[in-house]
């Protein structure tokens, strides 16, 4: 498919997604969500794809919010179901896709931006990248999951000085913080995720999966990790990569993974 804000390679089975809006410094309009949502179900179906990087266009941002000008003039009703709409379709897609979705911060992610490469399942930032969530200076709160999953990653009272102030953080303080993994330079962001991508694949996807799935599942209300673990753990034994894995370790060479 064709998508107006998105650029997007395939190679190695590794999936990387580009956010094409650079005048804009990859502003987050509708239009872009819609495309990202499709793009990364699409992805999440194709066996070719083990893993997806999401990365920003340019050299200043990832994503430097959301495009405001298309809701400022909402009601009380159009901003709910603004939020509604956009964690269902992608924010909360991409925290629950079996596949794994790393960011790679290459400049501003802030607001809606930040709250994006959060819904990924790891963050990695090039030096020069700033974060923030600075909705309350419009009047706004984080509405695309910002305020659950900023202290899931950084504790309770460092999400309320940041969202409270407004204030952007270094990619430095974000690893400090445990918002990224990494920091390294813009130069070296691309190829450094892909080596990491590269480790994911050479392990089995269906067991990552599962390893998403329970993970997930000690941050959601009403859901015991425990139990999620245990049933996952026991699922992968029916696998035919489990046979292969456990296979490859005794015959001493390396597995051969299907996804299977």
């Amino acid at each position: 498919m064709n998508y107006e804000n998105l650029l997007i390679t395939i190679e190695e089975n590794i999936a990387t997604i580009t956010i094409n809006r650079p005048t804009k410094l990859n502003a987050l309009n509708k239009a872009t969500i819609s495309d990202l949502s499709k793009a990364i179900k699409l992805l999440g179906k194709n066996d070719d794809v083990r893993v997806i990087i999401l990365t920003g266009s340019g050299e200043k941002a990832f994503v430097a919010g959301a495009d405001i000008s298309e809701f400022a003039n909402y009601n009380i009703v159009e901003g709910a179901q603004l939020a509604a709409e956009g964690q269902e379709s992608l924010f909360d897609f991409i925290e629950g896709l079996k596949k794994p979705v790393i960011a790679a911060i290459n400049g501003f992610a802030l607001g809606g931006g930040l709250e994006l490469a959060m819904a990924c399942h790891f963050r990695i930032a090039s030096d020069n990248a700033k974060m923030g969530l600075p909705e309350v200076t419009l009047g706004l709160i984080p509405g695309y999951g910002g305020t659950q999953r900023l202290p899931q990653l950084v504790g309770k009272g460092r999400a309320m000085e940041m969202i409270m102030t407004a204030a952007m953080i270094s990619a430095d303080e974000a690893k400090q913080f445990g918002l990224v993994n990494h920091v390294v330079s813009q130069a070296e962001l691309l190829s450094f995720t892909n080596v990491i991508a590269q480790k994911i694949i050479k392990n089995a996807p269906f067991a990552i999966g599962k390893a998403i799935k329970a993970i997930n599942a000690n941050f959601t209300d009403g859901k015991n990790g425990f139990d999620v673990e245990i049933k996952s753990f026991g699922k992968c034994f029916g696998t035919q990569d489990f046979k292969e894995g456990t296979t490859a370790f005794l015959e001493k060479r390396k597995a051969e993974f299907t996804g299977k």
